[in-house]
């Protein structure tokens, strides 16, 4: 007998050009391979429809997102909130088989009766309140701001609901660690990816690269940290890379002669910008969940900076630089731009990313837990 899943995403998840719906299309793809029936159930508010996704799913089910300010001033979170549809719920019910909720998002009727008989799963993509809470430390806008305060507050309470889940599947040691000691039942799962092999080049690069989605706060935080006390501070050239910068963030890179931003790079581009350069450094003030562009960077490029909260209990340490301060940033740039990447490089990563890393082999660890 074939198997069969439901999955509920909180966006469509294609194209898969953001950490979340990463995750989520190459985890449809990888249960596909398996031989697992995907029934898809997405939230439709800022992304068409595709019929890219039909290639991997027996069928897709598309669901309109709630929107207004009345929903953030209720109890539940907002994210939450407004991913309640009924017919979601009616068509969960109607099929047969396991459920994997994307994150808080989707969790609305994780505790429902009508679900009760039903394997349920749940994907955490981040200890959310805190990755709200962080949110809310870096934003400038006082409104975004106030929102981001105020949905922490709300996920924190709403989290409880996980108790409710069969198993969860968390994208990291660290948030495994969290979740397996408040709830129970927790297994660490990898995030999904779009590479199956090590793409580094040999040799040296010509640049620095810092890459990201440049239009969330979290990484508007790092590169105005990066231009002020690291790149501002070398004599190298560096590339600032990413989704939508504002014009803000375009006029302080501006500023200065040896950096470049590269707004908006197609997915080939954007691989291409990460192989070629020498170094990819990479901070971050969030120490949760896993950032895929740090898997991008392993699997495509050269030498790897990271700070502590990038790499922490992530099973990816020993494939990075460590360097927390801007001293300790700029020491290993100089030091790096001095070294040739090597085949032993190479084979180090392949010995770590190609076995924990595998998509093929993620997917079974979730088709054993469903066989349980």
């Amino acid at each position: 007998m074939e198997k069969s899943i439901q999955l509920v995403a909180f966006n469509i998840p294609y194209p898969p050009d953001y950490g979340g719906v990463i995750d989520i299309f190459y985890k449809v793809k990888a249960l596909s391979e398996c031989g697992v029936l995907v029934y898809l159930h997405c939230f439709e508010y800022d992304r068409p429809q595709v019929s890219e996704l039909e290639k991997y799913c027996t069928k897709v089910y598309y669901y309109s997102r709630r929107k207004g300010i009345r929903y953030q001033l209720l109890t539940k979170p907002y994210i939450a909130i407004t991913r309640s549809n009924d017919q979601l719920l009616i068509n969960l019910s109607a099929i047969d088989a396991p459920i994997i909720f994307e994150g808080l998002h989707t969790c609305y009727y994780l505790n429902h009766l009508l679900l009760d008989t039903q394997l349920r799963l749940v994907r955490t993509h981040n200890v959310e309140h805190e990755y709200y809470l962080n949110l809310y430390k870096s934003e400038r806008n006082i409104f975004r701001k106030i929102y981001f305060r105020m949905e922490a507050c709300k996920l924190k309470r709403y989290e409880k609901v996980l108790k409710n889940a069969s198993q969860l599947l968390c994208i990291s040691p660290n948030d495994n660690y969290y979740f397996d000691h408040k709830y129970g039942h927790s297994h660490f799962i990898p995030a999904f990816h779009p590479f199956s092999e090590i793409k580094s080049k040999l040799g040296r690069g010509k640049y620095i690269l810092f890459h990201g989605n440049l239009s969330v706060s979290e990484n508007i935080q790092a590169v105005e940290y990066l231009l002020a006390n690291v790149f501002s501070k070398i004599n190298l050239p560096v590339i600032i890379a990413g989704k939508n910068p504002d014009a803000r963030l375009a006029q302080k890179i501006s500023q200065y002669a040896n950096i470049q931003l590269v707004a908006n790079p197609e997915n080939e581009q954007m691989e291409t910008l990460i192989q070629d350069a020498h170094i990819s450094l990479l901070p971050t003030f969030q120490d949760t969940g896993l950032k895929l562009k740090l898997l991008a960077s392993l699997f495509s490029g050269r030498f790897c900076i990271a700070n502590t909260p990038m790499i922490h209990k992530t099973g990816l340490e020993h494939l990075c630089h460590l360097a927390d301060t801007p001293k300790e940033m700029i020491d290993r740039v100089y030091e790096l731009f001095q070294q040739d990447f090597t085949s032993e490089e190479i084979e180090k990563r392949k010995l770590i990313l190609e076995d924990a890393f595998s998509n093929h082999q993620n997917a079974m660890k979730i088709i054993r837990l469903l066989e349980e």
